[in-house]
């Protein structure tokens, strides 16, 4: 018998994740923790975008355990719960508590690049590029006359004795210094187009398979590490309105953080382009990851070459499922697939290497445009 209205209950909702499955299928759990003075708690429960779930749970640790199979990489809300406390035998109610949720990101997995171009400049005295001024660690650059601050052991004996003009002459044996480049990536999140055409406007991941982000995301962490490896410096830009940006620098933790931020990379909430170019370093060589359907990121290309950098255009578009289109549909993506090609075409024109990161040959093409970017270079100097 309810006699009076029951005190109210202060309500804690603890929400912990953590990585589980194993190589082959990735997972993420979560747990919930309640804590409140009632009999027992009602959960609604919301998992992956799926629909909305019923439990009915007593106070405790761990009273809930939810298993989610990571098919995509980026963030995701991983668990979600509505809660609301019962007590006298369900005769008193209390109203629905905030919705309190966990989001997990998932990072890419790791593809192996041998080589990448660098940067039209090479800075700094410290790399594994060999730069075009004189210094230590690099290919023989020329014999000259002994300067002050020339080191005694640099001295070519041979070539003295063989060409030195005057008595007391010394010549010394210069190489070229060793330099870092440095990179920059731009990942546009304007768009995630999966697999299959026919989802692209259901935006439903079960069905999507690999997206374009996916693809982005395992390319920029790609080239990241095979930079930092290089001993050069990195900085990351998401290409949307509020998109997180990472500034230069290199080493195992500045690497860590871009793999961080990498896996926190999604798409544009509100899907506004962004029309502004982040700042690069002078003299990068700029990343610049995209399905290339938005000329945004094509203009944004544009406009770093122009200003004197080098541009690698990376196309994340997944290769394209047309299963279960209509025939007006087909017209309509072969419309849109060759404007995007007239996009990729004006790019190449402006000296911009285009590649596909969709191919299985993907590190093959990145060591070609590393190999006609060298002969460029050479060809310069």
């Amino acid at each position: 018998m309810l006699l009076r209205r029951p005190e109210s209950a202060d309500l804690q909702l603890e929400l912990r994740a953590r990585p589980g499955g194993g190589e082959g299928q990735p997972e993420a759990r979560a747990d919930v923790d309640i804590r409140v003075d009632a009999e027992w708690v009602q959960l609604a429960i919301d998992q992956d975008k799926g629909p909305a779930g019923l439990a009915d749970v007593r106070p405790g640790r761990a009273v809930l355990e939810s298993a989610t199979r990571l098919q995509h990489s980026g963030p995701l809300e991983l668990l979600a719960v509505t809660a609301r406390c019962v007590t006298l035998d369900g005769a008193w109610i209390t109203e629905d508590a905030p919705r309190v949720g966990i989001r997990w990101n998932t990072p890419p997995r790791l593809r192996r690049i041998s080589r990448l171009p660098v940067a039209p400049r090479l800075a700094g005295l410290h790399g594994s590029h060999e730069g075009g001024r004189p210094g230590q660690g690099g290919d023989f650059r020329d014999i000259h006359p002994f300067a002050p601050g020339d080191e005694l052991r640099r001295v070519d004996w041979r070539a003295t004795a063989r060409a030195a003009r005057r008595p007391g002459e010394l010549l010394v044996r210069r190489t070229n210094t060793l330099s870092e480049s440095s990179v920059a990536i731009a990942v546009d999140t304007i768009e995630d187009l999966g697999t299959a055409v026919a989802s692209w406007d259901a935006a439903d991941p079960d069905r999507s398979g690999v997206t374009s982000l996916d693809l982005a995301r395992e390319a920029a962490l790609a080239i990241a590490t095979a930079a930092v490896e290089e001993g050069d410096r990195v900085t990351y830009h998401a290409l949307a309105v509020g998109g997180r940006s990472v500034p230069s620098g290199g080493g195992a933790r500045h690497l860590a953080r871009i793999h961080d931020v990498i896996a926190a990379t999604g798409q544009s909430a509100d899907g506004t382009s962004y029309r502004r170019s982040p700042v690069v370093p002078a003299g990068s060589i700029v990343f610049v990851l995209s399905t290339f359907f938005d000329g945004v990121a094509a203009q944004l290309a544009t406009r770093w070459r122009a200003a004197g950098h080098a541009v690698v255009a990376v196309d994340v578009l997944p290769t394209p499922d047309t299963a279960r289109l209509t025939r007006e549909q087909r017209i309509a993506f072969r419309t849109v697939l060759a404007e995007r090609a007239d996009i990729l075409i004006e790019l190449r024109r402006t000296g911009i290497e285009v590649l596909s990161w969709a191919e299985p040959d993907a590190d093959a093409a990145m060591r070609v445009a590393a190999l006609r970017q060298q002969r460029m270079r050479a060809v310069r100097r």
